[in-house]
């Protein structure tokens, strides 16, 4: 099965419909995957439900959907960085589903892992647990999470051979694998792709079943919040 795709926009053909729920891993804009992203701006794709830990930054990442008014519903975890998120789910322009990050991460890995719900401690008497199941576990009260799961994942990792095994670099690994999985489809852009068989087993972090289509190409890597310091004075 042919896995490599030229473009982002080729590794999209297809799959992309108004309406569709994604997958969209990366943490803050570390790991983002960028290309797709503009992919999708492009293919001008709308009333989108996404599902990832942020929404990017203004004018860049999630941020850009944002602009054009792609997006329908975010289910995500942090919003601090965004003012046009903020702006817009103030006016009810967009919906939002808040999850706790570690709650977010299980709901994708559970959908993955074809588990249907768990339950987690996590939430339990705040707006969180507003209308979940409640259930007792050795003297604690838990809430009731549904596993997650998408029309399409797309992920941004470090290198991929040619059938779909990938590997993540640092902090880029957080989120791009639950979300690889829990996704029908699973369309991943790396940085580099090399000849099957040359990655070390050990190092995989994304099995190829998981990854249906992959793309490479130039990224970008902002900086969300740089911080630096003061230099010394002789």
């Amino acid at each position: 099965m042919q896995k490599v795709y030229g473009t982002a926009a080729e590794a999209l053909d297809g799959l992309l419909r108004d309406g569709m729920s994604i997958a969209a891993g990366g943490f803050g804009l570390s790991g983002i995957p960028e290309l797709l992203i503009d992919a999708i701006r492009e293919a001008g794709t709308k009333d989108l439900t996404i599902a990832s830990n942020n929404c990017g930054v203004d004018g860049f990442g999630l941020g850009i959907l944002l602009d054009t008014k792609q997006i329908k519903k975010m289910i995500s975890s942090y919003v601090g960085e965004n003012a046009e998120f903020m702006r817009q789910y103030l006016s009810g322009e967009l919906e939002l589903e808040f999850n706790p990050q570690g709650t977010l991460a299980e709901r994708m890995r559970a959908g993955g892992a074809g588990i249907p719900g768990f339950y987690t401690r996590t939430g339990v008497g705040t707006v969180i647990a507003e209308g979940k199941e409640h259930k007792e576990f050795d003297g604690e009260t838990y809430i009731l999470e549904r596993g997650l799961v998408v029309d399409l994942a797309i992920v941004k990792g470090w290198k991929a051979d040619e059938t779909g095994n990938v590997v993540f670099r640092k902090t880029a690994r957080n989120f791009n694998v639950p979300a690889a999985t829990c996704g029908r489809v699973c369309v991943v852009e790396v940085e580099e792709i090399v000849k099957a068989g040359s990655l070390d087993p050990d190092g995989i972090h994304l099995p190829g079943i998981y990854v249906h289509r992959i793309v490479q190409g130039e990224h970008e890597k902002r900086i969300e919040q740089r911080t630096v310091r003061k230099r010394e004075t002789a």
